[in-house]
């Protein structure tokens, strides 16, 4: 193996709930408007289904459970997005929605930050998002917690200090976590160490410096940080 030109960056990785070891993560995929409520509060005006759409974070964006999230550069409407986060060991191609849960290793609470004025913009003149959902510091996430069986279902939350924003259940998804595993990998050959943010339901909006963010997902933990 040749030398590097300079120190590679360290692997990161996302505590496992009860165990030593940590889940390293290759990278981050997140799904788009997989709510039917918030694709209306974001502006869809129909109620087709239409194919989950994908967009990407880097490894280095998470922030580990419990830390402090700097508030970004270059915004002045900062918003949260509670998510289901689905963890993967194995991977593939073409994999069905009938084998795609047997690539789940378990199931983390994350927050997909967005800056919305950002994203705006972009959309308006058909521009990528990078900037407005790939920036650093842009997706919290707590432990995952190891998982067989069928996917959670239940409650999905997040308050800012103290006041509930969004509160769901992650069965209203409009495509299931099964399906968004086959539909990612007609896209790409997903591998162990891949994360999948799949959606978040209404009630996103603002966070200002200071703010307290707490979320949850009923039987997979919880989540709490503070905007420096």
């Amino acid at each position: 193996m040749s030398a590097f030109a300079f120190p590679p960056p360290p692997v990161v990785s996302v505590p496992v709930e009860g165990r030593a070891e940590a889940f390293p993560v290759r990278r981050i995929l997140c799904v788009g408007r997989n709510y039917w409520a918030h694709r209306k509060e974001m502006g869809a005006a129909d109620d087709d289904r239409d194919p989950p759409f994908f967009f990407a974070k880097p490894a280095d964006a998470l922030v580990p459970p419990g830390a402090p999230v700097p508030y970004p550069s270059a915004t002045g409407a900062l918003h949260h997005e509670i998510e289901l986060v689905v963890a993967l060991s194995s991977g593939g191609a073409d994999v069905s929605p009938d084998r795609a849960l047997e690539l789940v290793f378990g199931y983390a609470v994350g927050v997909d930050l967005t800056r919305r004025d950002l994203q705006n913009a972009a959309k308006a003149k058909g521009q990528p998002w990078e900037s407005s959902k790939a920036f650093d510091a842009s997706a919290p996430i707590s432990a995952v917690r190891p998982w067989r069986g069928d996917p959670p279902r239940g409650r999905i939350a997040l308050s800012v200090d103290g006041i509930v924003r969004q509160d769901a259940v992650v069965a209203d998804m409009i495509w299931n976590v099964a399906e968004v595993i086959s539909q990612a990998s007609t896209l790409w050959t997903l591998a162990p160490g891949d994360l999948i943010f799949t959606g978040t339901p209404e009630g996103v909006g603002a966070v200002e410096r200071g703010a307290t963010v707490e979320g949850e997902v009923e039987g997979v933990g919880a989540l709490r940080f503070q905007i420096a």
